[in-house]
């Protein structure tokens, strides 16, 4: 590892760990998911740094006080936005070399998503009054909770930080950020348009592993905790923060349920609904993965769902185009390996992809677009969140089934329907045990709440709720 460099990084002074400490840090080696090259070893924050964040983030919030007006708050989105759109093509090439995301990908859909989050975010708080009229004589003020920790993840690395960061900021908190490890090239990015945009101190960058996060929570002076990741880390996360009364958003996994009834339009619910599984080489968590299927058109969505599989392309993540790129790891590579096997083991019908990786590729981590029939709900498979290009297909009868179908797991973040039947449309919205329901490929407007029930965690992101997530609630009588 001695031959491998450190990475490159700006000497930010919202950037932790500080140059000054690197070469005495723990530090990870970055591998090319597409070359499984080592690129760089990456300093990692220890439990000084993070409370050191934590404390500078604390002096900027009380040296300012918590009565910041709304438009000075819009204006730190509107600089945060600035910064960002300046820096779109430095965003896109990092979150490509990094995660494996094709270039175009990451700088339409990843860096254009956080922008669209942070928009959102600047409308609901110019929208929205800080004090409402409970009652005559009663008010009721929105207060920021002071210091948000932000534990961000690697697959749509900028867009989770806007979410959280845009609704931290207007709410009126001041902000440790902690995003993935293994996005160390967009959080140098990122660190630099912090210390050009924002007031110094409000906004703290820990390049740090799950140790880390785990200090951050814990952390003296952090007063709300927000967290994107696994349903396993956010357990324990959610202990840790519980444990000193800390309030927590938990944006966690899924197996979202996409159910096609015999009456839909099929060409696009399959166009949408393998776009919607396949899309970011399946690493997100919201993906459509559980294609359940009324049995009349069950056998022509096999083939069909087969068809577009098969013709998925995969190629370099700095090369333009629609194809799709590697995953993120090897340790990834793996787990979506083992869940192709054990699928088929379990009894599974394999109709297209499987296991290794795509015809003519020999290095990188990119698999193959893959596709179950027959997956029960006893098989492994049919509530497992692969976070990988791996769609089940599940026939049912009844509309009854479907329900029941859907809401087996334990997941409970969206949920898809396609139909022509608006009555039932409405029936489904209202049966399904999730946080979010798009009907038909109607996608979710601008601010709409983003989150889910059960193992998908609990509190919503995005708009006003995400502001409200980092806001206490403050009841007054007889005075303004």
């Amino acid at each position: 590892m001695t031959d491998v460099p450190l990475i490159d990084r700006p000497d930010a002074g919202c950037l932790w760990p500080q140059a000054s400490g690197w070469d005495v840090r723990t530090t990870q080696v970055q591998v090319n998911p597409a070359t499984e090259a080592q690129r760089a070893r990456v300093p990692l924050a220890n439990a000084e740094d993070v409370a050191a964040a934590a404390r500078a983030a604390q002096a900027a919030f009380d040296a300012r006080g918590p009565e910041v007006p709304a438009a000075r708050r819009a204006d730190l989105i509107d600089a945060l936005s600035v910064g960002i759109e300046r820096r779109r093509a430095d965003f896109a090439e990092a979150i490509s070399a990094e995660m494996g995301a094709p270039i175009d990908f990451a700088r339409d859909k990843q860096v254009a998503a956080a922008l669209a989050h942070l928009r959102a975010t600047r409308a609901a708080l110019q929208d929205t009054p800080e004090l409402e009229i409970a009652a005559p004589g009663h008010w009721v003020r929105h207060e920021p909770l002071g210091v948000a920790a932000l534990i961000t993840p690697w697959n749509w690395p900028l867009n989770q930080v806007a979410l959280k960061l845009g609704g931290a900021l207007a709410a009126g908190c001041a902000a440790v950020l902690k995003p993935s490890e293994l996005c160390p090239l967009s959080t140098a990015v990122l660190a630099e348009v912090v210390d050009a945009a924002l007031p110094r101190g409000l906004v703290q960058i820990v390049q740090g592993d799950g140790r880390a996060g785990a200090a951050l929570v814990e952390a003296e002076g952090i007063d709300v905790v927000s967290f994107t990741g696994s349903t396993a880390v956010g357990r324990d996360i959610a202990a840790r923060a519980g444990a000193l009364l800390r309030p927590v958003v938990l944006e966690l996994g899924g197996k979202s349920p996409n159910i096609l009834f015999d009456d839909c339009d099929l060409d696009l619910a399959l166009a949408q609904g393998l776009a919607h599984c396949f899309r970011n080489t399946g690493q997100s968590c919201n993906a459509a993965s559980r294609m359940l299927v009324q049995r009349s058109i069950y056998d022509e969505v096999v083939a069909r769902a087969a068809d577009r599989a098969r013709a998925v392309r995969f190629g370099p993540p700095d090369a333009p185009g629609a194809h799709f790129g590697p995953l993120v790891t090897a340790a990834q590579f793996d787990r979506v390996q083992q869940a192709i096997a054990r699928a088929t083991a379990q009894g599974a019908r394999l109709v297209a992809g499987g296991p290794g990786r795509p015809e003519g590729v020999d290095r990188g981590y990119y698999p193959r677009a893959t596709v179950f029939a027959d997956v029960t709900p006893d098989m492994e498979l049919f509530d497992l969140e692969v976070f990988g290009p791996v769609l089940a297909l599940t026939p049912f009868e009844t509309e009854a089934e479907a329900i029941a179908l859907a809401n087996a797991g334990d997941y409970g973040l969206a949920g898809y329907v396609q139909t022509a039947d608006p009555a039932r449309a409405a029936r489904l919205s209202r049966a399904l045990r999730v946080g979010m329901v798009q009907v038909s490929g109607q996608s979710r407007v601008p601010g709409a709440p983003f989150g889910g029930r059960g193992a998908s965690g609990f509190g919503r992101e995005a708009g006003l709720w995400g502001i409200r997530a980092f806001q206490t609630v403050k009841s007054v009588s007889g005075s303004e």
